[in-house]
């Protein structure tokens, strides 16, 4: 097979413009991460109490914000299902990150090792751990339980792993990255929500912005490289992804817990506009960036189309 050299891909561009160095977009992120890295355990007070009148996460994220359902909730209710709901985000940011480790691994599985390339790569995995670890010690500083994705999901991101492409892997990497990247932005100058929520969140937002970077740069490439075949399947397995990622959002046994019917709560959520445009705002970066460089097309399109995430 017809490789593409480092030279020729300097000459090759797409709707955004022409493609950049490899080494020198990783010389930069390797230098941002030398200057605005952190350490969770340090740098956030996890001895400190939660405080009393401050939500987990901004109400206006939380799922059944403006429902009827909403409506009739106390105040105390509403706040616990979003400590619930924040706890519930944090478990798929794990599962999110754990996933995108193994991907990250075998993407440079065959790279040169002394490359800056693969450097980054390996300093973004080192970036993820960190943050696995912190997302964790907040579920349990919450005292919400873990919630993990249904099992089937769970096990149909065994096979993604194992069989997703290149330019999947990165369009998927997108997907887990910068919806919630949105959201955090909104949460940690929030004053109305926890300090240590807030702190969590602008160590992610600082250091996710690097990985998008990364991975928008390397599916830009791979998008303009890789054979037709397999960018047709990036565009299929993204779709899928955006489906189970809308569907594992949340997981309905957040209701449950707090004391709501889960079927009501479920239900008014699809039915809400608000809710809608919450996870479509989210979004509508990365499904723009999609549709410039050629993902969105086709049996793809209507999958997004089809988890709320894409209008």
């Amino acid at each position: 097979m017809t490789t593409v050299s480092e030279r020729d891909i300097r000459l090759l561009r797409d709707a955004l413009g022409p493609l950049r160095d490899r080494e020198q977009v990783a010389e930069r992120l390797l230098e941002s991460s030398a200057k605005h890295s952190f350490d969770p355990d340090k740098e956030l007070d996890w001895d400190a109490p939660p405080e009393d009148g401050k939500w987990f996460w901004p109400p206006e994220l939380v799922s059944l914000y403006d429902t009827p359902l909403w409506r009739r909730m106390s105040e105390e209710q509403r706040m616990d299902l979003a400590r619930h709901e924040a706890a519930s985000l944090a478990s798929l940011g794990i599962w999110f990150e754990i996933i995108l480790m193994q991907l990250l691994v075998r993407h440079i599985y065959d790279k040169s090792v002394t490359s800056n390339h693969v450097r980054y790569a390996l300093t973004e995995i080192a970036d993820e751990c960190r943050h696995s670890m912190m997302f964790a010690r907040m579920i349990q500083k919450g005292g919400a339980p873990a919630y993990p994705v249904p099992r089937v999901y769970h096990n149909m991101a065994r096979v993604l792993k194992t069989v997703s492409t290149t330019p999947g892997s990165f369009a998927a990497t997108l997907l887990g990255e910068e919806i919630l990247d949105w959201m955090q932005r909104l949460t940690f100058p929030d004053e109305r929500v926890q300090t240590l929520v807030r702190g969590v969140t602008r160590i992610h937002v600082v250091e996710e912005a690097r990985h998008v970077r990364y991975a928008r740069e390397e599916l830009r490439r791979q998008m303009v490289t890789a054979p037709r075949w397999e960018q047709e399947f990036t565009r299929i397995s993204c779709g899928e992804a955006a489906r189970v990622f809308s569907v594992c959002f949340v997981n309905p046994r957040v209701y449950e817990n707090v004391g709501l019917d889960r079927r009501e709560a479920v239900a008014q959520v699809k039915a809400s506009g608000h809710r809608r445009e919450v996870m479509q705002s989210g979004a509508r970066r990365l499904t723009d960036f999609l549709d410039d460089i050629g993902v969105l097309r086709g049996p793809g399109r209507r999958l997004w189309k089809s988890s709320g995430l894409l209008a």
